[in-house]
């Protein structure tokens, strides 16, 4: 058995795994496990409408949800701060189903929003990775997540198990409402499968090449994070990393938005972090792609550094920008799951750079129940 020196290492390499059992809780062999699924049929209110509301890490995981549902199914998305909903939630009339997300399913603040949910008659469900808890019980419907017992406090594998239990119901929602026909639902079914043991047999080129990474940008004092689209949620969650990992300051904003004031900030001792990933089926994927290449030629004259997080062999990305993790082609929704780990690894390397103690930094803290 391979030692860790770090949980968060241990959990990073223990994504495939998750990953798989999470798949499994909700597919078998001809596809949808319908008795996994049956609890979930009167979650969705009859208007489509769905309001997101989780905190951290879950809440990232909430915007790519957004773009799952919207793009797959058609749905009407919103996402909130679970902090704030609970203060103002008769500001939505609508009443829309409410999702809520969390690790721990114990998150006071989510715990509050889904009270609330309820108290007001709206259709919920929760998703969480620990069976049992609060807001598995008191939901009207429930998804949990297989990543097992998550002891680090920077959330990794719950993350990418969100994603997955996120996708998946994204793919029964529009196999439901029709948006999608069967032999698209079986092929994004089929990729899913297979995506565990894409993951795996990447980790160890990730690793080696995100702790020298590390160690060349280990003085910069802040990184902004850029994607577009599903991405930004990633870019998001990138930057969260880093600052509870290894204490470095990091935002994360659509690409697009850099140029709209975050750009003054860039120097040497702000590098950019951009997820420059692409899908080339997919036509709106190749535009923010094209877009993305454009803003990156417009870094490199300008004399930034740019980190660049690319498809496998992308030599236009890698022209452009100072370096370049890469990650192995995936549809446009899938690739998020992916290009987190990455972004996970060069954050824990980061952290060992600076003698950061990453599986507890401070004036954090979280809610881990025995799974």
């Amino acid at each position: 058995m391979r030692d860790f020196p770090h949980a968060m290492l241990r959990e990073i390499y223990e994504q495939p795994a998750a990953i798989e059992r999470t798949i499994n809780l909700y597919l078998d062999g001809r596809g949808f496990n319908a008795k996994a699924f049956a609890p979930l049929a009167g979650w969705l209110n009859p208007r489509g409408e769905v309001l997101i509301a989780a905190s951290g890490s879950s809440r990232h995981a909430g915007l790519a949800a957004e773009i799952l549902f919207e793009d797959l199914c058609g749905l009407s998305v919103d996402v909130e701060y679970a902090s704030e909903y609970s203060c103002r939630r008769t500001a939505n009339p609508r009443h829309p189903s409410l999702l809520v997300i969390s690790q721990s399913g114990e998150t006071s603040d989510t715990l509050a929003a889904l009270r609330c949910a309820r108290a007001g008659g709206q259709q919920t469900l929760a998703i969480a990775n620990v069976n049992g808890s609060t807001m598995l019980r008191e939901a009207g419907a429930a998804m949990p997540l297989g990543a097992g017992r998550e002891s680090a406090i920077p959330a990794t594998k719950s993350f990418t198990c969100q994603l997955t239990a996120l996708y998946l119901l994204a793919l029964y929602e529009a196999d439901r409402l029709g948006t999608l026909d069967a032999v698209q639902r079986d092929e994004k079914i089929a990729e899913l499968r297979a995506l565990p043991a894409q993951i795996a047999g990447q980790l160890d080129g990730w690793g080696t090449r995100t702790a020298a990474l590390a160690a060349k940008y280990r003085n910069a004092s802040t990184f902004l994070y850029l994607g577009r689209g599903i991405h930004y949620a990633i870019a998001r969650e990138g930057a969260l990393k880093m600052k509870e990992s290894s204490y470095v300051h990091a935002e994360g904003y659509p690409a697009g938005e850099l140029k709209h004031g975050p750009n003054a900030l860039v120097s040497e001792q702000v590098p950019l972090v951009v997820l420059a990933t692409v899908d080339r089926a997919l036509d709106d994927s190749v535009a923010r792609y094209e877009r993305t290449l454009q803003l990156l030629e417009d870094m490199k004259e300008q004399g930034a550094r740019v980190l660049a997080v690319a498809n496998s062999g992308d030599s236009e990305v890698a022209r452009l920008v100072t370096d370049c993790v890469y990650v192995e082609p995936a549809s446009e929704h899938l690739l998020p799951i992916q290009e987190v780990i990455p972004l996970q690894l060069f954050s824990y390397f980061m952290a060992l750079e600076r003698g950061v103690d990453v599986d507890r930094p401070r004036n954090l803290s979280k809610a881990v129940i025995e799974v």
